[in-house]
């Protein structure tokens, strides 16, 4: 069963605090598991402010599915994020 990765890096220039940064995520983790049923974890740089590295990820039976599953993810996180959203990428494992 393949398995969907999308690996946000963000930049957040106004945390000037890991609580201002926490709540940054903590919208946008909410946000894209209410709206895709997909898990949604901080995977690296937890205790620098203004940065953050963001895994995303979802099952399914077809890779395809997969694919424009974590597009739509991704596009999500851009709207929202904008310029913040420094990459993305999109793994299928």
């Amino acid at each position: 069963m393949p398995i969907g990765l999308l690996t946000l890096e963000i930049h957040i220039p106004d945390a000037r605090s890991l609580k201002d940064k926490r709540q940054v995520l903590r919208s946008l983790k909410d946000r894209l598991r209410g709206q895709f049923n997909v898990a949604v974890a901080e995977l690296d740089h937890q205790d620098v402010w203004q940065r953050a590295l963001v895994g995303v990820v979802t099952l399914s039976n077809d890779e395809h599915h997969l694919r424009d599953s974590l597009e739509n993810v991704a596009a999500e996180a851009e709207r929202l994020l904008g310029r913040d959203l420094v990459s993305q990428e999109i793994e299928i494992l």
